[in-house]
């Protein structure tokens, strides 16, 4: 492993990591008042394409990192949206 490959699987990890604290601050608060869905959507898109790019230029740490991070990211936008949901439904 060179340092090229160091470099991206370390900054993979902290990326991928950052997002851990806000999923399960979420998760068991079910809040996402203080969240914006726009950003949240654009992070996910954003991981969607990075995902996408990975697959296309066959480079594991940024389909492994982006593929997580979306995925996490997701849960956040998805319970954002449902908030935004049922907020509207009821009021």
């Amino acid at each position: 492993m060179d340092y090229t490959q160091i470099t991206g699987l370390l900054a993979a990890i902290l990326t991928t990591g950052a997002n851990i604290p806000q999923a399960i601050k979420v998760i068991k608060t079910r809040s996402t008042k203080s969240l914006s869905a726009a950003t949240y959507s654009m992070l996910f898109l954003g991981m969607v394409l990075w995902v996408i790019y990975g697959l296309i230029k066959k480079d594991i740490p940024i389909i492994l990192a982006n593929a997580v991070a979306g995925s996490l990211c997701g849960i956040i936008l998805f319970m954002k949206l449902l908030a935004i949901y049922q907020s509207k439904k009821s009021g």
